[in-house]
């Protein structure tokens, strides 16, 4: 089922100019260290800045990003299960072994109440790890869902199918979401939304480039294979055949783009207007199976478009062609749970070939990321109660009490937003909601059964039960204290129509947030996450919805031009980087988080030199207070991606790649060309009249 529409800090995944003589004690540097030459300052405090990652052979005014994580870029290896390392899959990383440690420890203990969550956990983790169990049913488990795609009879009876589908988080060309109403958000309403695509991205289907190429012809012996392995005598032509149905869904489906737009995306439909839309779907038997028949009094249907192209394809394409189609989207959708010939084959397709990995993970790792994905919360709760400090809570909320002061300090002075629009702005961020580390109530699961020799059926039971939680949502009031992550992902992000900021405890620990650290390296580090969160009420997207969470235009006609002549500029400039040769950054697709990196940085700035008070910053370790800010931005972006992944990224992912998020970011930054010395001929420099500033 859909998700919640939040911007998030990272991908699946998570996440400023006052005045001030912070850099009183040190020389502007202009050679390749930025001051490190200067004796430091007699302190107690840590300056938290990987001082063993700085590379000096490559010059901060520039490369800074390369200059501060260089040795780290050279020395590190990606590891053979990642598609990825850096800083955030190394915290992800540790709070995978913090989870197994809590789950085995649970394991160990004898007295477990029979259905308590703990119980619960257990049982999940071993229904996964009972190899011997897995290769003995094979594929067995998923008999029952063939049997139902087998007895369909007419094209009626997939809204029947697609309904159920749903329950059991298995794609379908429509994709059911449950969440609030964008234009009134104390309302819990119903939407549709395009799917149904076997690869990551439309792109993927419709580009000839050679790479995707390429992957589709992988994909297409991918299907057959698998699709023999499971007894189906005709696999190559049926493998034809969905690949030929994929490629007509992605020719109608929207681009990623479009989909940004929650104006264009929002539209909401009657069942009669949705029987004149798509007249060969049965609209009113989807409306009972789905559990929406009097629930809800309309769907919001994210692209008509699709749907009325989805239409026609349904009237077109044989009856036995979608069966065809579902039963392999069911057996790739839990290819992962079966024995080990599906989960290698499924391996090799999404792992190595679309993200490059060499290697599976370990099993135990799967496992606990399985149950982390099915009762994340319940996990979580464990989770608080042994890594997360009390301490870190309290500092945080001060710090972002700083960010809202500096954010607050820096609408009165913007040049691109009226004054009228000024006090919108105030408004919204008078009733911003701040969640930090964990949810004041834990998700309740007593009516989710869990069975230690049923891995597929466990799976399925625990998305038929968050299914039925969303589904339980519609006509009640909004729940305001629910988390759309859980305490230990290592992310954050904000939802707009909650107009909400959330940071899950994962994520407050270095190089994000250093407890023992002097704070310059927490303002560059988490000051700037959550900077980059509260920003994205203000993005482009974000910025379409007022204080309460409804979509609303409170901005005029000269705030909307203002703000598109900097946020086309900005596309221009994140267009330029190519990460892949022959494959750029989409500065259209990456707009929100880059405003937000840029806004994020640009607010932590201000919010340390009003930390200061007016006092001047120590030298630690031989760097200034506005130096090591701008340290603790550059190290956090630190990451190295396989190109496979990267392409991946660059059609799915609204965030630009590491190197541009931490170097283009800075680019902008006047205070950054003061700290380390930036001048004309340095790579980094951008001429004033070039440099997009938000905030």
């Amino acid at each position: 089922m859909k998700r919640l529409m939040t911007r998030t800090l990272i991908a699946a995944a998570v996440l400023t100019q006052m005045t001030g003589n912070a850099n009183a004690e040190a020389t502007i540097p202009t050679t390749n260290a930025p001051a490190t030459q200067n004796t430091p300052s007699k302190t107690n405090s840590i300056s938290g800045i990987s001082l063993e990652n700085i590379d000096d052979n490559v010059r901060a005014q520039d490369d800074f990003y390369t200059y501060v994580n260089g040795k780290w870029l050279k020395n590190t290896e990606i590891p053979a299960d990642k598609s990825s390392w850096g800083s955030f899959n190394e915290l992800a990383e540790k709070s995978l072994n913090q989870l197994h440690s809590i789950i085995d420890s649970e394991t160990q203990k004898k007295d477990l109440p029979a259905g308590s969550i703990k119980q619960k956990i257990v049982d999940f983790y071993a229904s996964y790890m009972d190899e011997a169990t897995l290769e003995k049913l094979g594929i067995t488990p998923l008999n029952p869902e063939f049997a139902r795609i087998d007895a369909l009879q007419n094209k009626k009876q997939l809204a029947t199918l697609i309904a159920h589908l749903s329950t059991i988080d298995v794609g379908a060309p429509l994709e059911l979401g449950i969440g609030q109403d964008s234009k009134d958000s104390t309302k819990v309403v119903a939407g549709l939304d395009q799917g149904g695509l076997g690869l990551p991205d439309r792109d993927y289907y419709l580009k000839d480039d050679e790479k995707l190429k390429t992957t589709r012809e992988k994909y297409v012996a991918y299907i057959e294979k698998m699709l023999t392995m499971s007894g189906d005598a005709a696999a190559k032509k049926h493998a034809g055949e969905i690949l030929a149905l994929e490629t007509e869904i992605a020719k109608i489906q929207w681009t990623k783009v479009e989909n940004r737009d929650p104006v264009k995306t929002y539209n909401p439909m009657t069942l009669n207007k949705l029987k004149v839309l798509a007249p060969h779907f049965d609209w009113t038997r989807y409306l009972v199976d789905a559990e929406l028949q009097g629930k809800t009094p309309y769907l919001v249907i994210g692209q008509p478009s699709y749907i009325k192209g989805f239409d026609r394809l349904l009237e077109k394409t044989p009856l036995d062609v979608w069966k065809v189609y579902f039963k392999w989207h069911v057996l790739s959708s839990f290819a992962s749970q079966l024995s080990k010939s599906y989960v290698d084959e499924r391996f090799a397709f999404f792992g190595t070939t679309l993200r490059g990995v060499p290697e599976n993970e370990l099993r135990w790792k799967r496992a606990v990321k399985t149950v982390e994905a099915e009762i994340g919360q319940g996990l979580g709760q464990l989770y608080v109660e042994q890594y997360f400090p009390a301490d870190n809570k309290a500092r945080m909320e001060k710090l972002v009490s700083n960010l809202i002061a500096a954010y607050r300090q820096s609408i009165n002075t913007l040049d691109w937003m009226g004054d009228n629009s000024k006090k919108e702005a105030q408004k919204k961020l008078d009733k911003l909601a701040v969640k930090i580390g964990y949810p004041n109530k834990w998700r309740n699961y007593d009516q989710l059964e869990i069975k230690r020799d049923e891995l597929v059926g466990n799976v399925m039971r625990s998305s038929q039960f968050e299914y039925q939680r969303q589904i339980n949502k519609l006509g009640k009031p909004v729940d305001r204290d629910e988390w759309g992550m859980t305490p230990q992902t290592v992310n954050a992000y904000y939802n707009p129509s909650m107009n909400e900021i959330v940071f899950p405890a994962a994520i407050l620990q270095p190089p994000f947030f250093h407890a023992d650290a002097d704070d310059a390296v927490n303002y560059g580090g988490i000051g700037a996450v959550i900077g980059h969160e509260i920003s994205h009420g203000f993005d482009d997207q974000g910025s379409q919805f007022d204080e309460v969470g409804n979509l609303r235009n409170w901005w005029t006609a000269e705030d909307h031009k203002n703000f598109a002549a900097k946020t086309k500029a900005l596309v221009a400039q994140y267009n330029a980087y190519s990460p892949v040769k022959g494959y750029n950054v989409n500065g259209e697709l990456t707009l929100g988080e880059n405003i937000a990196d840029n806004s994020g940085l640009a607010i932590a700035y201000k919010a340390y030199q009003l930390s200061l008070g007016g006092k001047t910053a120590p030298v630690i370790d031989g760097l200034t207070g506005d130096q090591r800010l701008y340290f603790g931005w550059a190290q956090v972006w630190r990451s190295k991606t396989r190109e496979p992944q990267e392409i991946m990224y660059l059609k799915t992912d609204p965030h630009s790649p590491a190197k541009f998020r931490g170097d283009g970011a800075l680019a902008n930054q006047p205070h950054f060309y003061d700290a380390f010395g930036v001048k004309d001929g340095d790579k980094m420099y951008l001429k004033p009249d070039q440099r997009v500033i938000m905030w």
